[in-house]
């Protein structure tokens, strides 16, 4: 197994190489490698003992791969495929899918890092590939939303890098665990890297611009998969370090309000998927111990949610109102709104309700209320008029169709949460956030400041972050 794992992590990085040499098998070499990666990820379900690789006994670099990566490589398997689906037919070249291979395989590398400097290494190598596929049209706009992102990224990851030296400093050693012999400091400036890279609370108001303005399949790509990166170092410290775990808690229900907040307010479909991407983001920090399952939830309802996005008639909801869509395109966008609303019969559904089930009794008011706010935010599209709209391109329903179709299958990996009660609980904060959004939300117009997503004030929150970190780990 422990050559497998390694020919598995290198493989997409050496077949994103190949691609240039055989550029007429791009896109079938690009689905390869995302084809054994679902294989893998499944093969650990059937696995149930955790596989631990030591690369460098002396530095603590190591690789873990147990069924929380499981979760999150199964993810990352099912949306890229999806995405290269739905970029079959199109003009992208090679050098697209060379980047959606690399990508795709440093994303696989960040899920089963066990330290710190593999991470590092890993965050790095995805920041670069995100920023070629961002500004992969050329265009001024995607160019500059591209270097935007770098830019945020690259300043976070200069924070992680001197946590990273400390917490070896103090140990010897780059693994998760030394966080517990940390210095203070150390804590806050790994926490400062990550929460930016994983769009966490107000560090992640880097996202709605740079998800919002990206090609669509892109914006499938970060919102799916590439923004847990950041999210799930945060879900392995919480559970190797019990000291940490509160902070993650506290920044999940922060998270989880911050982004439901933005989204109720806002008017174009793609700023609040992205938007309540960060809310939900904040759900998977909330449970650190069922982060996973939520994880793959999440990633397939809002990446075919985004695809789904990209084929409306328009982006401005007051426009969609009266420019009725596709019944076909209503039904799969009807279908990803009510799993991420926690709706029966969806993946959703069990993932909230388990989530719920795990959170602290100081946590269980405040997250059904995010909750409500959930479903009052996708009570937006649920309720946009549909009829005899225009045809969506060609080959758009084959990655919907998987998608979706993983949203209803993956119901059985918790299947005890179907009792009466539970789905009595689900309908009724469903109930209740639409009801909210036809007596209250759809009248009310308010406009949120965009102040803090300007690029100058993103650098300077995270120095605020800092600041906030340390008087959070001193205490």
């Amino acid at each position: 197994m422990n050559n497998i794992t390694i020919a598995w992590i290198a493989l997409p990085l050496f077949l994103g190489f190949v691609i240039y040499l055989l550029p007429k098998l791009d896109r079938y070499l690009a689905l390869f490698v995302a084809l054994v990666s679902a294989g893998y990820a499944l093969s650990l379900f059937f696995n149930q003992s955790q596989l631990t690789l030591s690369l460098l006994d002396n530095f603590g670099v190591t690789l873990v791969v147990d069924q929380l990566s499981g979760y999150f490589i199964l993810t990352n398997a099912l949306v890229t495929t999806a995405v290269i689906l739905y970029c079959w037919r199109s003009d992208k070249t090679a050098f697209f899918y060379t980047q959606i291979a690399i990508l795709h395989g440093s994303v696989n590398a960040a899920f089963v890092s066990a330290d710190f400097i593999s991470l590092y290494v890993a965050l790095e190598v995805i920041g670069i590939a995100a920023f070629l596929l961002i500004a992969y049209s050329r265009t001024n706009r995607s160019i500059w939303v591209g270097l935007r992102y770098m830019f945020v990224s690259n300043t976070a990851m200069l924070f992680y890098l001197v946590g990273a030296v400390l917490v070896y400093e103090a140990n010897g050693s780059f693994a998760f665990a030394g966080l517990s012999k940390a210095p203070t400091e150390a804590i806050a400036l790994i926490f400062v890297g990550l929460l930016t890279k994983g769009g966490i609370f107000v560090s992640g108001l880097w996202l709605p611009l740079t998800h919002s303005e990206s090609e669509t399949p892109v914006s499938a790509l970060l919102s799916g998969v590439v923004v847990k990166t950041g999210v799930f170092p945060l879900v392995r410290c919480a559970l190797l370090v019990p000291e940490i775990d509160p902070v993650v808690r506290i920044f999940g229900v922060a998270t989880a309000f911050l982004g439901v907040i933005y989204a109720l307010f806002e008017k174009d479909t793609k700023r609040l998927l992205a938007l309540s991407s960060i809310s939900q983001l904040g759900w998977l920090l909330v449970a650190p111990e069922v982060a996973g399952f939520y994880a793959l939830g999440h990633g397939l309802a809002k990446s075919a949610l985004f695809l789904i996005a990209g084929n409306l008639p328009s982006r401005d909801f007051k426009e969609l109102q009266n420019q009725p869509m596709n019944h076909g395109l209503w039904i799969a966008l009807v279908m990803g709104s009510l799993s991420i609303s926690g709706c029966p019969l969806l993946v959703g559904f069990g993932a909230k309700m388990l989530t719920l089930e795990n959170v602290l009794p100081w946590q269980v008011m405040l997250m059904n209320i995010g909750a409500v706010g959930t479903a009052i935010v996708y009570a937006k599209f649920v309720f946009l008029p549909h009829g005899q709209g225009k045809d969506v391109k060609p080959g758009f329903w084959l990655p919907l169709i998987l998608l979706l179709g993983a949203l209803m299958a993956s119901i059985t990996v918790y299947f005890e949460a179907y009792t009466i009660a539970n789905i009595t609980k689900a309908l009724a904060i469903i109930g209740i956030g639409w009801l909210a959004h036809f007596l209250i939300f759809q009248r009310l117009v308010v406009n949120l400041p965009r102040v803090l997503e300007q690029l100058e004030n993103l650098i300077g929150v995270m120095s605020l972050m800092l600041l906030l970190l340390l008087g959070m780990v001193l205490a």
